[in-house]
């Protein structure tokens, strides 16, 4: 069987606005843009790796494997395509208030195929986490973007990771709940 996948951001979560003092994070200029990267984090997610397959879930797109990628000691990753992204028939309906903070959802969902997935971001709709709550496929974490990525949210991807599940609802795969 697959390992679930794990949806990663990078702005707020592992480029977070402003960690403590103890945080341990290096300064880089990337696009005349200044982003705070630690190498904790590549070793957090390269131990993720042994539990889901890890996927860039971000307005980085294929510049997180170049730029991103290298600083934290990750390989290249698959990437999720958010930029031009069309809806499709089948798509969820997203409520007005959710235009920003949804636009992902669509396009991981259809990445994601029916494969259980864990989704970490600093910018999740509410309404998808309590959705999500009730189900095992899906893990919807969301990071607080002043922290970013810490132990704790780690522990819980491998204490609890996403699987199948044992009841498949007759509703479509792309609805929220």
């Amino acid at each position: 069987m697959p390992k679930p996948l794990l949806f990663l951001d990078v702005d707020g979560v592992l480029n977070p606005v402003c960690p403590g003092p103890e945080a341990d994070f290096d300064t880089h200029t990337l696009f005349g843009y200044t982003v705070l990267l630690s190498a904790r984090h590549g070793e957090w997610l390269r131990e993720l790796a042994e539990a889901y397959e890890l996927v860039w879930a971000t307005t980085w797109e294929e510049e997180a494997n170049a730029h991103i990628a290298p600083v934290i000691g990750l390989p290249r990753l698959p990437v999720v395509r958010f930029a031009g992204y069309v809806p499709q028939p089948g798509d969820p309906r997203v409520p007005l208030m959710e235009l920003f903070s949804a636009h992902k959802w669509a396009p991981l969902l259809r990445y994601a195929a029916g494969r259980p997935f864990a989704w970490i971001d600093d910018v999740i709709p509410p309404r998808l986490v309590r959705a999500s709550l009730w189900r095992r496929d899906r893990v919807l974490l969301p990071i607080d973007p002043g922290q970013g990525l810490e132990r704790r949210h780690v522990d819980r991807l491998l204490a609890r990771p996403p699987r199948p599940s044992a009841f498949r609802p007759p509703l479509s795969p792309w609805a929220a709940s």
